[in-house]
């Protein structure tokens, strides 16, 4: 599964690099670390599944709380919400 997410990821930020504006490769450079950092944690837990990633994405903005200004903060946010439904799809098929 977790390939699966990391394949859907690459193709997600293949798209911001080919037609994204500045906000969104801003945002999806941002969240290509975080959610790699999180795939390679959940590599080594029992569970692997979406919630799991879910979980500890929501956790890693909170942590992006304090590190980006409000505006930079909702552009990642919205653009964590495009990619989650992406992972949702591919964890439902």
């Amino acid at each position: 599964m977790l390939e699966q997410y990391e394949q859907a990821l690459d193709e997600w930020i293949a798209t911001k690099v080919t037609g994204g504006d500045d906000d969104q490769l801003f945002a999806s450079g941002y969240l290509q670390g975080h959610v790699a950092v999180v795939l390679s944690e959940l590599e080594v837990q029992e569970s692997q599944d979406y919630q799991a990633l879910d979980t500890k994405m929501q956790a890693c903005l909170e942590t992006a709380k304090s590190e980006l200004e409000p505006a930079d903060l909702a552009l990642v946010v919205n653009a964590w919400n495009e990619l989650r439904e992406k992972m949702a799809q591919v964890a439902s098929a």
